[in-house]
């Protein structure tokens, strides 16, 4: 398809200046056929010296309504992909929390075991000291009753570092707190990999704003920072790690 363009100047009379002439374009596209059809209506150009306002208005505000429907397919993609995001972020939270009940159950149940090794140790301890009987066997060299309160010793010593690894692996509630003038607080930091954080609530005493949160994390030390009022600040209640932009409060967990 060709695309040609023609002029229409129209002459002025004699009492209207040259200055005052108009000049039309207008564009035409010829098919192989020879049919003249309008070009689109980006190539259509009418200039008769003078621009209308309201059709230039009217002009932005398509183009405007284009770009918006361009991007609401773009929106649509992210906030699908958020939900996802939250929906998987709260199904890790239940199988977190899960997990956390059996490890409460698994410290429960050592924790009794200990108790009747212990007593079973104490026993053991008892008939050892009572007297060797004549005839009694020994193995590995030691009478039966000194192996078996030996033997009773190392799985009591066992249980016990048992039970202390499961309360390592065992979350804890730990309490954040940020103090200053705010209107919303919001602590971020590696215990979830800077990525949702959590809201603090505020207690007012007049002056200043107390915002408090708890976070239930594991034993270790994470990096936090406050995002007060859509601005990263750093708490002097903790101390700091870091230089820079890359200076965080440090939260240690026992």
């Amino acid at each position: 398809m060709l695309t040609m363009e023609f002029k229409i100047e129209g002459a002025a009379r004699s009492q209207v200046a040259w200055k005052h002439a108009s000049c039309t374009t207008l564009a035409f596209s010829i098919n192989l056929d020879g049919e003249l059809s309008p070009a689109p209506e980006e190539e259509y150009l009418i200039n008769d010296g003078e621009s209308d306002p309201e059709e230039t208005s009217s002009r932005l505000l398509m183009k405007h309504e284009l770009k918006t429907l361009l991007l609401d397919p773009e929106r649509s993609k992210l906030t699908r992909k958020l939900s996802e995001a939250n929906q998987h972020n709260r199904f890790l939270k239940r199988q977190l929390q899960v997990k956390e009940d059996a490890l409460v159950d698994l410290m429960n149940e050592l924790a009794v075991l200990e108790l009747e090794l212990q007593a079973l140790v104490g026993l053991a301890e008892e008939v050892a000291n009572s007297g060797i009987q004549l005839g009694s066997r020994k193995i590995n060299g030691k009478y039966i009753q000194s192996h078996l309160l030996t033997r009773l010793e190392g799985v009591h010593e066992r249980i016990k570092k048992q039970i202390k690894d499961v309360a390592d692996v065992k979350s804890v509630e730990v309490p954040v707190v940020w103090v200053g003038m705010a209107e919303t607080v919001q602590v971020m930091g590696s215990f979830d990999g800077w990525t949702r954080g959590e809201e603090m609530s505020a207690e007012y005493d007049g002056v200043y704003a107390k915002f408090s949160t708890t976070l239930s994390l594991r034993p270790g030390r994470y990096q936090i920072k406050f995002m007060v009022d859509g601005e990263w600040q750093l708490s002097p209640e903790y101390p700091t790690v870091g230089e820079g932009l890359t200076k965080n409060n440090l939260l240690v967990v026992e």
